[in-house]
């Protein structure tokens, strides 16, 4: 994962849960770019046509929290988020996210720095989040290598099968 993660963010508040991420109405499908369409909607209802390829998601406090369902990581990346930055993430919602190989990055001073719609720029080896609006620059904990390669696989299923052989 040596790629650079940029895009506009788009800002959202403290304790986002998976409800808001996606809403438990459209979990009769674990189609991923069904899921996309409802991505976000009940804590933004235009996020599912305004978010486009590359963009990222800068929260709050404990992003993720509620229920363990996969499906909200799962509807995010769906969706072309190529990340997530937040002050803290819920505990399942951290380790689903990797599972299923969406960046997340925690970092308060970003969070606290970065506006809606100003471009970031995340190096996911080093950490630095760039906001290039501002010109200002925050450091969060780099992705390490051992999750790198799982997200490089495409999330924990993938990367087993890489390793037994399967793929």
């Amino acid at each position: 994962m040596s790629e650079i993660f940029k895009g506009r963010a788009f800002k959202f508040g403290d304790d986002i849960n998976t409800d808001e991420i996606i809403p438990a109405r459209y979990l009769n499908t674990s189609e991923p770019s069904e899921l996309a369409k409802h991505v976000m909607e009940d804590a933004d209802p235009e996020f599912p046509q305004k978010v486009q390829k590359g963009d990222i998601i800068v929260a709050g406090k404990n992003f993720g929290c509620g229920s363990s369902r996969e499906h909200a990581p799962i509807a995010i990346k769906a969706a072309g988020v190529s990340a997530v930055i937040a002050k803290s993430f819920a505990r399942i919602f951290y380790r689903n996210a990797i599972n299923i190989g969406l960046p997340i990055f925690e970092s308060s001073e970003a969070v606290e720095g970065i506006e809606e719609g100003d471009i970031v720029e995340i190096n996911p080896e080093t950490g630095v989040i760039k906001n290039l609006t501002k010109g200002t620059e925050y450091k969060a904990n780099p992705i390490p290598p051992d999750i790198r390669r799982i997200m490089d696989a495409g999330g924990l299923m993938e990367y087993a099968k890489q390793k037994l052989g399967l793929k």
